[in-house]
């Protein structure tokens, strides 16, 4: 029996390796399908888990990522939730404050007003939700700011909206995004985003350093145990990213920490004034340069007009927020009337009292990290591209800041 050739043995002996390369090949694409839960805590600030007890968040930290995130100025809850689901600062997505003016319309937005919140023309940009959609995959929201809202004619496949009754519990809220990633593959999300309004409600009531909040740590820290144990009991466990994070921090605030612009401002000089963190200002054009002398003098805060306002705060394009802006000084206010409330937010990003917390656990990302630069909340929906496997929108967010994290 003559012999082969030594040759054509090599390559016969090369085709089982071939195969079993490329069935591996298979089994790896198919192991990279990850699902992506993403969980806000509304005001939940980085130091929190160090004032007070809330091991189950910190658990999610010492098996994954963790480290500080700073928000978008300014660092309140309806333009930091929706910079994050956006990849854009609020000067570029619209939604420049919790209350504005909007110049073309005429009409004030108001977070707490349906009429306004509800409105997609006040939304720009392409949320996360809609850029997955867009590229065939399915998504969850339960109460996301900008989620119940018709963003370019165009909703979540899966949404709750604030307005109708009866308010999910935070554990109803987990039960139902359980219940969407219990479904069969092809209906299944491949993204799903909760938010909790604690411990931001309390911290404004009673202030950051109260029982009250340590209370609210302990409340939100409790579901965030029953999560895991019911991602835990999934059949696509092993597949699930879990991120937590929150909009902004928190400081203390009093009422005799308040300056009042009919102190220092005439009527005659503005159109309207937009009182808050940060407060907007509308001037008549012929009284700006008063308007700034004025300022110039008053205590407590900082003023930028509109063209001089610093790079670092990616701010000051957008009509809505007006000519002029006035920064009050952490822990004070600016308006006539104030607040009456013991904590609030909307200053600085850089200042710690308004960073935010981020962790985060499972297959696409490291364990046992802790990134010692921050990164920007805008750098979320790059990322959730990214751990989606879809080509992100044009945004602000940049992958690279958040890299490190990954696997």
């Amino acid at each position: 029996m003559p012999h082969k050739p030594s040759y054509l043995l090599s390559e016969m002996m090369k085709r089982p390796i071939l195969l079993l390369s490329l069935l591996l090949a298979v089994l790896t694409l198919q192991a990279k399908k990850t699902y992506t839960i993403v969980v806000s805590m509304d005001g939940f600030r980085w130091d929190y888990t160090q004032k007070y007890h809330a091991p189950n968040i910190e658990q999610v930290g010492r098996e994954g990522v963790w480290t500080n995130m700073l928000p978008s100025y300014p660092a309140s809850t309806f333009p930091n939730h929706y910079a994050i689901a956006t990849g854009l600062v609020p000067d570029h997505h619209g939604i420049v404050n919790n209350t504005f003016w909007d110049p073309k319309t005429q009409t004030t937005f108001s977070s707490g007003n349906p009429e306004t919140s509800s409105n997609g023309y006040y939304f720009g940009g392409e949320p996360i939700w809609l850029t997955a959609q867009h590229q065939g995959l399915k998504t969850s929201i339960v109460y996301w700011v900008g989620s119940d809202v018709a963003v370019q004619g165009e909703f979540p496949n899966s949404y709750k909206s604030y307005r109708e009754p009866p308010l999910l519990d935070y554990y109803a809220r987990v039960d139902t995004a359980m219940a969407h990633l219990s479904k069969p593959k092809s209906e299944r999300p491949s993204l799903v985003m909760i938010y909790f309004d604690e411990p931001d409600h309390q911290a404004h009531l009673h202030g950051p350093d109260s029982p009250e909040v340590e209370q609210a740590v302990a409340r939100v820290d409790s579901v965030i145990g029953y999560l895991r144990s019911e991602i835990s009991k999934l059949k696509i466990a092993k597949q699930v990213n879990l991120i937590l994070l929150a909009d902004h921090g928190m400081s203390s605030i009093a009422d005799e920490r308040c300056v009042r612009p009919s102190d220092y401002l005439k009527p005659e000089w503005y159109e309207r004034i937009v009182p808050g963190i940060p407060a907007f200002i509308f001037s008549k054009p012929q009284y700006r340069d008063s308007i700034a002398q004025a300022l110039e003098h008053t205590p407590h805060v900082q003023y930028y007009k509109k063209e001089d306002i610093p790079a670092l705060m990616q701010f000051g394009t957008n009509e809505r927020a007006g000519d002029i802006l006035v920064v009050p000084d952490l822990g004070w206010q600016f308006g006539d009337t104030p607040k009456h409330q013991s904590g609030n937010h909307g200053y600085d990003p850089h200042d710690k009292e308004m960073w935010a917390l981020f962790r985060a656990v499972g297959p696409s990302f490291k364990k046992g990290g802790y990134k010692s630069s921050m990164f920007q909340n805008i750098d979320i929906y790059p990322l959730l591209c990214h751990l989606l496997g879809i080509k992100p929108a044009p945004v602000d967010g940049k992958l690279e800041r958040i890299r490190e994290i990954l696997k």
